[in-house]
């Protein structure tokens, strides 16, 4: 389809900017003095790309009349306007946590550090939980994956 639009004009139909611009920029650089940021450099800028900024402006705002575009100008805006809704539609479709979900993953992991460093710096493995001994560390680590397999939902 991407190809069909490509070859869809002859070149013969198609002006050579390229060489419209260099040929005008040669002249104004040999005879013309320069050109200043003013109502008129713009104008003669219109002219120099022989294409109107404001209609331009107008198709990238999607507010031109597209009986007056060329066909090029045309697909453009309709191209514009297809990527556009895509957009939406992808904003539209996104789904997001509830506020608390951050919060209390941050803290399953933290939790479970402190657990694990308390453990390894209590007296003989005395503290959080006396008489489980090494079994403290499995749950320091199960509250460490808890809060790393929450991350993974998070949106």
């Amino acid at each position: 389809m991407a190809d069909e639009e490509l070859h869809e004009n002859d070149s013969k139909d198609q002006k050579d900017w390229q060489g419209e611009v260099s040929s005008k920029d040669a002249k104004a650089a040999d005879t013309a003095e320069p050109a200043e940021n003013t109502a008129e450099g713009t104008v003669e800028e219109d002219d120099t790309y022989g294409v109107d900024m404001d209609q331009v402006q107008a198709v990238l705002n999607a507010t031109a009349d597209k009986a007056t575009l060329t066909p090029q100008m045309q697909r453009m805006m309709s191209r514009q306007a297809e990527n556009t809704k895509r957009v939406e539609e992808t904003i539209k479709g996104t789904k997001s946590n509830p506020r608390w979900f951050v919060p209390v993953f941050c803290a399953f992991m933290i939790i479970g550090l402190i657990w694990c460093v308390v453990y390894y710096l209590s007296p003989s493995g005395a503290w959080p939980i006396p008489n489980i001994g090494a079994w403290n560390l499995a749950i320091g680590f199960a509250l460490i994956m808890i809060g790393f397999l929450m991350t993974m939902g998070w949106r």
